[in-house]
């Protein structure tokens, strides 16, 4: 039976697995967050010190920052605040990211919980002191705050995540079908039971 207007649709002949979603997830996870952590250590390591770097021109530059606030280093006095609550994100994140079935949700949340834990790891563990620690940025683009790999997941998994909402599509990998092709299956449906002897 097709899927009347405004129902939730997903192909049965390929059911979404759970268990795929959440290798998919922890995969994502893994490699942003090794990224984040590992170029934030070469940057400590080599930049330290150090003028500006410049990797593509002006376009591009490494600069090594120690960021105590939030993004757009804002609330920089509230850095034990800004902990407590990516605590709470990652907690949120794990406890949402349990029912996804979608791949592209999986990408999503893998890219976001990266970016969470990436920035929470430098509060939790770097200078001055545990739950005030210092955020580690180095890559500076013309009139933007300087920022770091955790920043970009982050980022990309907003993105991501208004594409999907847009897009209808559930964290279980069914989809919203709206508009003409809605109408359409709701017409066939119709036909079909017009057809069928009685």
């Amino acid at each position: 039976m097709q899927a009347a207007r405004g129902t939730s649709v997903a192909d049965p002949t390929h059911p979404p697995s759970r268990r795929r979603a959440l290798v998919l997830l922890a995969l994502v996870f893994g490699l942003a967050y090794a990224t984040d952590q590992v170029s934030k250590s070469l940057a400590v390591a080599r930049l330290d010190g150090r003028g500006d770097v410049q990797v593509v021109g002006d376009l591009l530059q490494l600069h090594l920052t120690r960021n105590p606030g939030a993004a757009f280093s804002a609330g920089t006095d509230y850095t034990p605040f800004f902990t407590a609550l990516a605590i709470v994100a990652t907690v949120v994140v794990l406890w949402v990211a349990r029912r996804v079935r979608s791949a592209a949700w999986a990408v999503t949340f893998g890219l976001l919980l990266a970016g969470i834990t990436g920035n929470l790891t430098d509060r939790l563990v770097r200078d001055p002191e545990p739950f005030h620690g210092h955020v580690i940025d180095f890559l500076r683009l013309p009139n933007w705050p300087i920022f770091n790999v955790a920043d970009i997941c982050i980022n990309l998994a907003a993105g991501l995540v208004l594409l999907l909402t847009f897009r209808g599509v559930h964290l279980d990998g069914t989809r919203h079908r709206r508009g003409a092709d809605a109408g359409e299956d709701a017409t066939e449906e119709a036909n079909d039971t017009a057809g069928t002897p009685q």
